[in-house]
C-alpha cells in the first residue's frame, strides 16, 4: 500500500488515525505566523524570526535557524553556514534540530551519504505534502533508500507557541509502516535530535575549533553533565550564557511515548537526542534488544517539546513546565 493511499485510509477511519486528534501545545499567547516559500516554512512570533522548517535541499527536514528569548540563536550554524567563530565542524549530519534514525528497515537515515563513512545503504526523507494550519505545520514524508524505494512514511505536526518570554516547539511524529513490516533498529544513532549553540556545550575541543564551552545540564532525575548520556529521563535541560544572556533549551519526552522515559544520546560536545531504541548501547544489552517492529499498516506516535527559556533549569522552573506538558 502506498503512503498516499494509507493516509487516505487513515483519514476515512478517524479511530485509526493517531494524528488528527493528537494533543498539541496550548494556543499561543503570541502572534505566530507561518509562510511557505516552496523550500521552507518560515515561522515568526510577534513579528520576529523564530525558526524555519527547511524541507528541501537536505537529506531530511530540519529546523534552522532557531531563536530563543531575546532573539538569541539556540543551535549550531554548521554545516548550513560554515566557518563561524567558535563552532565545530564535526558531524555534518547534526543539523540544528531534526528527526531521523539509523537502521530503519535496514537503511541508515541518521548518517548522510555525502560523508562517505559507511558501506551500508544511506537513505533520505522526502516530503510528499505540507499544510499550514494556524500555528502548526503538518507534513508527510517518505523515507527512501538510495534506489528510491520507500522504506516507511511519517506524518509530523510541528506546533509553535510561547509561554511568557519563553518559546516552544511541539514536535510530533507518527511512523507509518507503509511498505510492509518495518523494523526500527537498536542503535544509539537517533532520534529526536538537536545540536546546541556552542555556548551550551559542556566541553571545549580546540582541535575542532571549540575554544570555549560554559554550558551546564541536568535531567529530570538530577543527573548532571556528561553522566546524562545513556540515562533514562523524562526531560533534559541545557543552559549557558549566549550573547550576555543566560539562556537554555529543555527537551521533554511525552509520557504517552513508547518506552517512556526515553534514553538520551546526550554528548558533552552539543549533541542532544531522545532515543527510545538504542538499548544495546545505553544499557550494554545484547544487540537488537531495542529493536521495535511495526506490522504493515501500523502506526506509532512520538511527541516531544522544545522549551527555549531564560535562566537555568531551576529559575526557569523546567520541572513544573514539564508537569504541565505531561498533563495536556
Amino acid at each position: 500500500m502506498t503512503a498516499r493511499i494509507l493516509f487516505a485510509c487513515l483519514a476515512l477511519i478517524p479511530s485509526l488515525c493517531l494524528v488528527a486528534d493528537a494533543p498539541a501545545a496550548d494556543a499561543p499567547a503570541a502572534d505566530v505566523q507561518i509562510t511557505d516559500d516552496g523550500t521552507k516554512a518560515v515561522v515568526t512570533i510577534d513579528g520576529q524570526p523564530f525558526t524555519e522548517y527547511r524541507y528541501s535541499g537536505y537529506a531530511k527536514p530540519i529546523l534552522y535557524p532557531v531563536y530563543g528569548p531575546g532573539q538569541k540563536p539556540m543551535t549550531r550554524n554548521y554545516p548550513m553556514v560554515k566557518d563561524v567563530d567558535n563552532e565545530a565542524s564535526d558531524h555534518p549530519h547534526h543539523k540544528s534540530i531534526w528527526y531521523t534514525h539509523d537502521e530503519v528497515g535496514g537503511i541508515r537515515f541518521w548518517m548522510e551519504d555525502a560523508e562517505g563513512k559507511t558501506s551500508k545503504d544511506v537513505g533520505t526523507q522526502v516530503q510528499t505534502s505540507l499544510k499550514i494550519d494556524g500555528n502548526k505545520i503538518i507534513a508527510q514524508n517518505d523515507w527512501k533508500s538510495s534506489d528510491g524505494e520507500t522504506v516507511c512514511s511519517d506524518q509530523r505536526i510541528l506546533t509553535f507557541g510561547s509561554d511568557g518570554e519563553a518559546r516552544t516547539i511541539d514536535y510530533e511524529v507518527t511512523w507509518i509502516a507503509s511498505s510492509g513490516d518495518l523494523v526500527i533498529g537498536d542503535t544509539k544513532e537517533g532520534t529526536m535530535g538537536m545540536r546546541t549553540h556552542p555556548r551550551l556545550r559542556l566541553k571545549a575541543d580546540p582541535k575542532r575549533g571549540n575554544h570555549t564551552a560554559g554550558g551546564h545540564s541536568i535531567n529530570s532525575e538530577g543527573v548532571e553533565g556528561k553522566e546524562m548520556w545513556g540515562k533514562r529521563a523524562a526531560w533534559v535541560d541545557y543552559w549557558g550564557e549566549i550573547d550576555g544572556q543566560l539562556t537554555g533549551i529543555a527537551m521533554f519526552d511525552h509520557p504517552s511515548n513508547p518506552r517512556h522515559p526515553t534514553w538520551w544520546h546526550a554528548r558533552d560536545y552539543g549533541l542532544v537526542a531522545a532515543n527510545p531504541f538504542g538499548v544495546n548501547h545505553f544499557e550494554n544489552k545484547p544487540d537488537g534488544s531495542g529493536d521495535m517492529t511495526l506490522k504493515a499498516g501500523e502506526t506509532m506516535t512520538f511527541r516531544y517539546r522544545f522549551l527555549f527559556h531564560t535562566g537555568d533549569a531551576e529559575s526557569a522552573n523546567v520541572a513544573q513546565a514539564y508537569k504541565a506538558y505531561a498533563e495536556e
